[in-house]
């Protein structure tokens, strides 16, 4: 990227801002239009996209291109200038995880390449005629194999690619099998090469769950991901020293890449799972042990605290100014119609109590905090096949955490991965096809919103078949019946 490009952005960003600055809150839609030399601020209409909130908590989650490194540093540079970001900017840059996992699960996967390539090819080779799915189903039914499915992976998706290997493990005797009776057909792994497909299989389904977790269209909270994240940690850790020479070489690829990206304390996922009633501080003392060596993890686990007292802190300071100016507003407008009898009649017991207890609130603070009062109880333990959700059990605690439930609301309504919000953005060509071209704009809204709002409504999740799917997503193969 050219200096002169990174100043210009920098100068786009200075001019909006002046001229929203004296709003109380206002937001920014923010689309990087990434090229191998330039970068500009666009309409949010691409992959790379975030949403720069100016109010108590501000971030920007992106993918982890350079260039977005550099664009980010320079944005940030901008608020922290106007002092208009908490905790020095440490929850301004947020890294899409999903983004972060796929990276350093492709690097891993270099070291078995050939076999995936194989895998790859032979599937392909099958799907591209019936008859050889049916004589393939044949051999798999003699074998009295349950599986029914294969999986074609996408080279980009590591998920899809894990998927695909997985399935393709059930079926390890089928392809010589199959080979026999048809000479072109020659992807065949051998047995060590299996053996190799499951041991990775077996690294990588930690990873697979996490990514499952971050790739739900329904945006999932930042609460959710500190315990995958440990426990990613953990596994590489582990397999770096594994006895089998290719799954600790891939693990140590891996673990370069993980600590280059969440290496350091990650503040946002620490005080997402802070903000879990089920976890509260307790998680992060148990996980960072695991995490850091023990002087790093003490220091860390201090640094979160203090972070979080600071953020709440804010809060309180803002709970206060606002009853003031409240109060200090019904003041004013009292005494200017303090002329009028109707007027003065219309200030009513009730009205004359609440301003009471405004001004109490404000000058009597209570003996303990929200915040003291949350992590002095116990943990939440919810029943168990109840799903929990953490903005739900602030919602329905707000009276008693009045300030706490505000950051609660604030912090777990940050999205932690652009995934959920590249999904909307291709939803588009789910609803406008060639048959359905000339749809107007608020029509093709009104049938986004309204699916959304009726899988909401019912707890459906998207669906589709195979011709419903993009040219990018994994392709399911049903086997014909073989018998």
């Amino acid at each position: 990227m050219a200096d002169a490009d990174v100043n210009e952005l920098q100068l786009v960003d200075e001019n909006t801002i002046e001229e929203y600055e004296n709003e109380d809150e206002f937001e920014i839609s923010l689309g990087a239009n990434i090229d191998d030399d330039t970068c500009s601020v666009e309409a949010p209409d691409t992959a790379t996209s975030g949403l720069v909130r100016i109010s108590n908590t501000e971030e920007v989650t992106v993918d982890n291109a350079s260039v977005n490194d550099l664009a980010i540093k320079r944005l940030r540079d901008v608020f922290n200038k106007r002092k208009l970001l908490v905790v020095g900017g440490r929850l301004f840059h947020v890294r899409c995880c999903a983004h972060v996992t796929n990276l350093l699960v492709k690097d891993g996967l270099t070291e078995i390449k050939p076999i995936v390539d194989c895998v790859r090819d032979g599937i392909k080779y099958l799907v591209a005629s019936e008859s050889r799915l049916l004589k393939f189903a044949e051999h798999a039914s003699n074998l009295q194999l349950s599986k029914k499915k294969l999986f074609l992976d996408v080279p980009t998706r590591w998920n899809s690619t894990y998927m695909m290997l997985a399935t393709a493990l059930e079926f390890r005797e089928v392809f010589p099998l199959y080979s026999y009776n048809d000479n072109v057909f020659t992807w065949v792994p051998s047995d060590e090469d299996w053996v190799k497909v499951e041991y990775v299989c077996e690294l990588l389904e930690v990873f697979n769950r996490v990514t499952n977790i971050v790739s739900g269209s329904d945006y999932p909270t930042v609460n959710l991901f500190l315990p995958e994240v440990w426990q990613m940690k953990e596994v590489l850790q582990k397999k770096s020293n594994d006895e089998n020479e290719y799954i600790s070489s891939m693990a140590r690829k891996m673990r370069i890449k993980f600590d280059k990206y969440w290496g350091e304390c990650n503040l946002l996922m620490s005080v997402g799972a802070i903000l879990d009633p089920r976890c509260k501080m307790m998680l992060i003392k148990f996980c960072f042990p695991k995490i850091y060596k023990d002087d790093e993890a003490k220091e860390n686990i201090k640094f979160v605290e203090s972070k979080m007292k600071e953020i709440y802190a804010m809060y309180v300071n803002e709970h206060n100014a606002n009853l003031v100016e409240h109060d200090v507003h019904k003041s004013s407008s009292h005494g200017a119609s303090s002329r009028s009898v109707i007027s003065e009649k219309s200030e009513g017991g009730r009205d004359l109590f609440e301003s009471f207890l405004r001004t109490t609130d404000s000058v009597q603070q209570p003996i303990k905090s929200d915040l003291d009062t949350y992590l002095e109880e116990g943990v939440f333990i919810p029943e168990k096949g109840v799903e929990f959700n953490a903005l739900e059990w602030w919602k329905a605690n707000t009276l008693k955490y009045r300030i706490l439930s505000k950051v609660a609301k604030d912090i777990l309504s940050i999205p932690i991965t652009t995934v959920a919000s590249e999904s909307t953005f291709s939803a588009g060509g789910r609803v406008i096809d060639p048959h359905r071209a000339s749809l107007a704009p608020e029509t093709v809204k009104k049938l986004l919103c309204g699916a959304d709002w009726v899988r909401a409504m019912y707890g459906l999740k998207r669906g589709g078949s195979v011709e419903d799917t993009d040219d990018d997503e994994m392709v399911e193969i049903d086997l014909p019946d073989g018998k």
